[in-house]
């Protein structure tokens, strides 16, 4: 039977290492995709998914239990995200990358000798302007997008993980879109 994450949490404050074990193997996939859509770089999304789960762990004491565990999760990775783009205003990159699981895309690629080569060139063309018009965003509207779009989490749960109002929520995911469409209107 799979315990709650209310119970591991509480077996995790009391030294269970084990429970924040199974917490770290529930969460850590879904952690990753996030930081890979935040990053857009999947050793530093690596990097950033465990020092999500380190700051979890060394701040569980913290941890009230108003949201999910999953949640609160989500806050930290996102906050990580914003400071390490922050920190880093290195040019953008565009990997091909799976933002929803953080796998390389390369294997999934058609064949190269299958199918008109334009049409290829123009979609991989396309993905590459989508990523890097959704990486030149601020780093408020980037999560809001990764968040909606890629993670599909409700404006609810958006709100309690970017700790803003659910009319900011959708204020920034509305001028989010709208600069994406701007930036990608001749794609369209």
């Amino acid at each position: 039977m799979e315990r709650s994450d209310r119970e591991l949490v509480r077996e995790s404050r009391r030294g269970e290492k084990e429970a924040f074990r199974e917490l770290v193997e529930r969460y850590q996939r879904k952690i990753l995709s996030i930081a890979v859509g935040m990053v857009q770089n999947r050793e530093d999304a690596l990097e950033l998914t465990q020092e999500t789960f380190v700051k979890a762990y060394e701040n569980l004491g913290k941890f009230k239990g108003e949201s999910s565990f999953y949640t609160w999760l989500y806050r930290i990775v996102v906050n990580l995200a914003i400071d390490y783009r922050r920190r880093e205003r290195r040019h953008p990159t565009v990997p091909l990358v799976d933002r929803a699981t953080g796998e390389d895309l390369a294997d999934t690629l058609p064949d190269p000798r299958v199918g008109d080569p334009c049409d290829r060139a123009s979609a991989h063309e396309i993905g590459d302007r989508v990523a890097q018009a959704i990486n030149e965003l601020t780093p408020d509207h980037k999560a809001v997008i990764v968040l909606r779009e890629v993670e599909g989490l409700s404006y609810e749960d958006i709100s309690r993980v970017m700790q803003c109002s659910k009319g900011t929520v959708m204020s920034r995911l509305h001028y989010a879109r709208k600069k994406l469409q701007n930036k990608l209107r001749d794609c369209l």
